[in-house]
């Protein structure tokens, strides 16, 4: 499995080490979204940053949806099937990004992606739900499992 991991607060004001670490995670800025695998190593990541991200398991469709819609190429050409087939192993970006939410490939495959997607804030009346509060309570931060699924396509 991988997770979609979301920055949701800047990091005005915050300890250097979570700041860095957040850096590590090429989370530079509000709104930007990253795919990284599940591991022990990003798990602890995601802890020290928790009241700064919010992350979820993802699924192949929206692994998909964020290729097409939000994927860049360096230089800022959009991602096409062709692509995909000319720079890894995969036929397409159905394959791909299949490959990428079961753990199987990760971003660093295709060289030319860019590892983040820029996206827009959470469009809806419901918007973030706050963003100092964890999302047990009815905030955006920390680990929302599989509702990042219904964030996405609102800041897409």
């Amino acid at each position: 499995m991988s997770w979609l991991v979301i920055r949701v607060r800047s990091d005005r004001t915050v300890e250097h080490s979570i700041r860095e670490t957040m850096g590590y995670l090429n989370l530079t800025r509000v709104n930007h979204a990253v795919i990284v695998p599940e591991r022990e190593t990003y798990a602890g990541m995601l802890q020290k940053t928790k009241d700064y991200v919010t992350w979820g398991e993802v699924d192949a469709e929206t692994v998909a949806t964020l290729i097409r819609e939000r994927g860049q190429l360096i230089g800022g050409a959009p991602v096409t099937d062709a692509d995909v087939k000319a720079e890894t192993d995969y036929k397409n970006i159905d394959a791909y990004a299949a490959a990428l939410a079961s753990g199987d490939a990760t971003m660093k495959d295709m060289a030319s992606l860019k590892k983040v997607f820029r996206l827009h804030p959470p469009r809806g009346a419901k918007g973030w739900g706050g963003i100092k509060r964890h999302f047990t309570i009815g905030g955006a931060l920390g680990f929302r499992g599989d509702a990042i699924l219904e964030l996405v396509p609102r800041m897409i």
